[in-house]
């Protein structure tokens, strides 16, 4: 139960702060392992246009890197209910994962084009202290691929 509770405030913390995300070192030393990682899936072939598609990036400098990316890309905006209650997201305790469902909007810096999105979080590799080890992104590249142009 321990183990649950830690895991509840890692994914908890780290959406709430998304909402008005500090610089990306602050965000992983905060909320993530030692050895963080991220992946945005989607296609190979949108990393042209999308970077940091597709790819894991391990370590801090890696992921600092992933934000870096994607900002040069696009500006993501949370609403205040981008993400539900504490029911809305799923806990899988024995596979030290959970998911989430969340919502924003996206916007192309490159060419303004914007979009509603929905997305999915999914939180994995838990530390004893309930930081995130892995945080994967699945969410609509071929939105993305299209706002931002050729």
């Amino acid at each position: 139960m321990a183990a649950m509770a830690s895991m509840w405030w890692g994914w908890s913390d780290v959406c709430c702060a998304l909402l008005s995300p500090p610089p990306p070192s602050d965000l992983l030393a905060r909320h993530f392992g030692t050895t963080p990682k991220i992946t945005e899936h989607g296609p190979e072939w949108a990393q042209s246009r999308l970077p940091f598609l597709a790819k894991t990036f391990t370590g801090t400098r890696q992921c600092e890197d992933y934000f870096q990316m994607m900002s040069q890309v696009l500006d993501l905006s949370l609403p205040s209910d981008a993400f539900p209650g504490k029911d809305g997201f799923i806990v899988d305790a024995e596979a030290n994962m959970v998911s989430v469902v969340g919502k924003g909007t996206l916007t192309s810096r490159k060419t303004g084009k914007a979009w509603d999105e929905h997305f999915i979080y999914r939180f994995s590799e838990f530390d004893h202290e309930g930081r995130i080890g892995h945080w994967e992104i699945w969410a609509d590249p071929l939105s993305a691929w299209e706002a931002v142009g050729s």
